[in-house]
């Protein structure tokens, strides 16, 4: 019997037990340049699948998840059932400390859980905390690549990219929280919950902070660079990964 999936259009042995999850779908081809031998497995929807080795031999997958927790959490879902076991969302977002410049690094601790998918799941009491493994790879894999430690925190994931909530904003900030996101909390508790490992690596790609704002297209620049650099930390720390597996 065919276990394809519904909205992946993947079935078990497709994926890597390694799986880097971007949002966008261009990512996820950028990214697929970078691995050895990519083989496109599906493209549906927001969905974008590609299976490959990392330049050490690691067997690793890249699959686009769109913008938000409803179809990143169905991604994860559809990857955890064929056969995918550590996840790395490699995504942009935007910093909320005033101090912290576009084109930033940042590898995720945690995530405030302001987006509804992961309501469906379990309630707000239980933490939106990524996976100490990966975490601990990612920190290593940027330190030795970036030649610093990247930046590491809380990041706030929401809902309505166009709804600007000042007063949250502000509380959120002073609480140290480092960027607005909106796929994090959602692959955290699903991972959780379905015993899998999830961590992530971000890139800024704006600040509500700054002042005066760069242009577009200075801010365009800027992401380019740092989603190069989330996207060989991501890699690196796959490799980290199957290491000490």
């Amino acid at each position: 019997m065919s276990d394809i999936q519904r909205h992946l259009r993947a079935k078990t042995g497709d994926v890597a037990p390694y799986v880097l999850i971007p949002g966008d779908p261009g990512r996820a081809e950028r990214i697929a340049e970078t691995f050895v031998e990519p083989k496109l497995i599906a493209r549906n929807r927001e969905y974008t699948l590609f299976t490959g080795r990392t330049a050490a031999g690691t067997p690793i997958s890249v699959c686009s998840t769109g913008i938000g927790g409803p179809s990143a959490s169905i991604a994860v879902e559809e990857l955890v059932r064929i056969g995918a076991t550590h996840f790395i969302r490699v995504g942009s977002a935007g910093g909320r400390q005033p101090g912290t410049p576009i084109g930033s690094v940042i590898v995720v601790t945690a995530a405030f859980r302001g987006e509804g998918t992961s309501l469906d799941y379990v309630p707000l009491g239980y933490p939106a905390a990524a996976d100490l493994d990966v975490t601990l790879a990612l920190r290593r894999a940027a330190e030795a690549y970036l030649g610093k430690r990247a930046i590491e925190g809380v990041v706030y994931t929401r809902d309505a990219f166009y709804r600007r909530d000042d007063g949250l904003n502000q509380r959120l900030t002073e609480a140290g929280v480092v960027a607005a996101e909106q796929e994090c909390s959602t692959v955290f508790v699903v991972g959780a919950l379905l015993g899998v490992k999830v961590g992530a690596v971000l890139g800024t790609d704006s600040n509500i902070y700054l002042d005066p704002q760069p242009t577009r297209e200075e801010k365009e620049a800027l992401y380019r660079q740092v989603e190069r650099e989330t996207i060989a930390i991501a890699t690196a720390a796959v490799d980290r990964l199957h290491a000490e597996a």
